[in-house]
């Protein structure tokens, strides 16, 4: 009978001892959880640059931010967005020229000092190209920190409504934020009223 209790402790403890450790582990996959959820806005908060408050920087005639175009020298002498430079990290529309890393940091490095203040903002082909996060990385191992525009050429161009409020369609034309040649062309003021506020909770 003695043996039977001690027995009877012993696995009570033990399950005890069980229960208590996963429900730890529960608690900090928990709180894990919630701090990469943190994590990843503050990083999206940090980086990321929404194209409707890029265009509202624009018709307000704001300079406090360089936009550079990551495409070949050729696409952007086609079409850009007006305003932004060219960084080619293609060297041609169907070749990546990732592996130029001395001649990208330079030229980011000789904007950063031309343009010292703004924030420089990259953008690529479309939302989902990844040239400007490896370009952004590249630059990050360098001590270059840029932002990056939550869309890409195609999108500007080509799906102006996706992004724009549906009231602006037919008032905001995109060709008005267009530019052709090696220029980068000066974004035009708007007086027309911006639905979006500035700071924190902007567009």
């Amino acid at each position: 009978m003695k043996e039977r209790l001690v027995l009877a402790f012993v696995i009570g403890v033990g399950l005890g001892a069980i229960t208590l450790y996963v429900g730890q582990m529960m608690l900090a996959e928990s709180a894990t959880t919630d701090d990469s959820i943190a994590e990843f806005y503050r990083v999206e908060n940090a980086v990321s640059i929404s194209p409707h408050g890029l265009r509202g920087k624009m018709d307000a005639g704001d300079d406090s931010y360089l936009l550079v175009d990551l495409r070949s020298a050729e696409e952007y002498k086609e079409e850009h967005v007006i305003g932004a430079v060219n960084v080619p990290a293609y060297s041609d529309r169907y070749t990546s020229a990732y592996g130029e890393v001395d001649r990208i940091v330079n030229s980011f490095k000789e904007l950063k000092e031309e343009y010292s203040g703004r924030d420089i903002i990259v953008y690529c082909y479309s939302s989902a190209c990844m040239t400007g996060r490896k370009i952004g990385g590249i630059l990050a191992e360098h001590g270059i920190y840029v932002k990056h525009l939550n869309i890409g050429w195609y999108e500007w161009r080509h799906d102006w409504n996706s992004w724009n409020h549906e009231h602006e369609w037919e008032t905001d034309k995109v060709e008005e934020y267009i530019w052709s040649g090696e220029e980068p062309g000066v974004p035009k003021p708007s007086s027309e009223f911006s639905p979006c506020t500035e700071g924190e909770f902007g567009c």
